[in-house]
């Protein structure tokens, strides 16, 4: 059974650095690209990132470009996002998201992209 559990949310400022955490389980985590989406109140979710499966190819969304980082440790089974210089803007519900196949598709920021998803984290950067 696939299975994804995102931590390391938390109230920063802004400024800050926080790094999320993707434990994942049920699958070959190497065989798989995996996606870190967000969503915050009342909008819909944004793709922040997509690493592939071997952990090589990084792609981000421009918001984000410059100031976090994914990292992928297939055999411990986590990935991980590294978020420096925080925003109030960054504000949102963070998710990682598991792709049927090893590569990031072309459509990385597109939800339906993905098969399997976490149950999310919260990230509130504020004063």
């Amino acid at each position: 059974q696939v299975q994804l559990v995102e931590s390391g949310g938390d109230l920063v400022q802004p400024g800050g650095s926080l790094r999320l955490s993707c434990a994942a389980s049920g699958f070959i985590l190497e065989r798989h690209a995996i996606g870190w989406f967000r969503q915050a109140p009342g909008q819909e979710r944004e793709g922040v990132s997509c690493i592939s499966g071997t952990g090589v190819t990084t792609l981000y969304a421009d918001s984000v470009k410059g100031r976090f980082t994914a990292s992928k440790d297939n055999m411990k089974n986590f990935v991980y996002l590294q978020m420096n210089s925080l925003k109030p803007e960054d504000t949102a519900v963070y998710y990682c998201a598991a792709h049927p196949f090893m590569q990031c598709p072309l459509a990385w920021q597109a939800e339906s992209v993905f098969d399997s998803w976490g149950q999310g984290t919260q990230v509130t950067v504020s004063s």
